[in-house]
């Protein structure tokens, strides 16, 4: 089963994950939107990403995405560019018929014991799970690419046995 977990946002991740191992992870495609250096999801590229990722013999996908809420302190325009990265993810999977799931981000990171926890250490966390992939989580901006593997591994030892 080929697992895509997904920590949305503009600074969000993508994890390709089977049979419990990470195939690969990427960071969120954005590109620029107008002119301040303000950037957006990248819907086409997301797109083109999970095609060709996906082996359409394979009916085993699941995608699954953190399932974000308005946080406290978090400005407007924020929140709503928040959401709409969410909303472009939905509808990119809603037009490939790809099945989605969203777990709440107390829920897997109850799971991995990240709760009331720093940032960064869904990273530390990460590379104990799977210290083969170690060097592509070195860095302290790679966290979102933790929360993805995690998330995606959450998925694959709790509810693969559901489905």
């Amino acid at each position: 089963m080929l697992i895509i977990g997904i920590d949305p946002g503009i600074s969000g991740s993508i994890c390709f994950f089977e049979d419990g191992k990470i195939l690969e992870v990427i960071e969120m495609p954005v590109m620029n939107e107008g002119k301040k250096n303000k950037k957006q999801v990248n819907g086409a590229q997301i797109y083109n990403e999970f095609l060709k990722r996906i082996n359409r013999k394979d009916d085993e996908i699941r995608v699954v995405i953190e399932q974000v809420s308005a946080m406290p302190g978090q400005g407007v325009t924020s929140m709503f560019n928040f959401g709409q990265s969410f909303g472009i993810l939905k509808g990119i999977c809603s037009a490939m018929q790809l099945p989605m799931f969203f777990v709440r981000p107390a829920k897997w990171k109850k799971y991995f014991n990240l709760i009331n926890s720093q940032k960064d250490a869904s990273r530390t966390r990460a590379i104990e799970i799977f210290p083969y992939f170690s060097t592509q989580l070195s860095k302290k901006k790679d966290s979102n690419k933790a929360d993805a593997i995690l998330i995606a591994s959450f998925y694959y030892e709790t509810y693969q046995k559901d489905d």
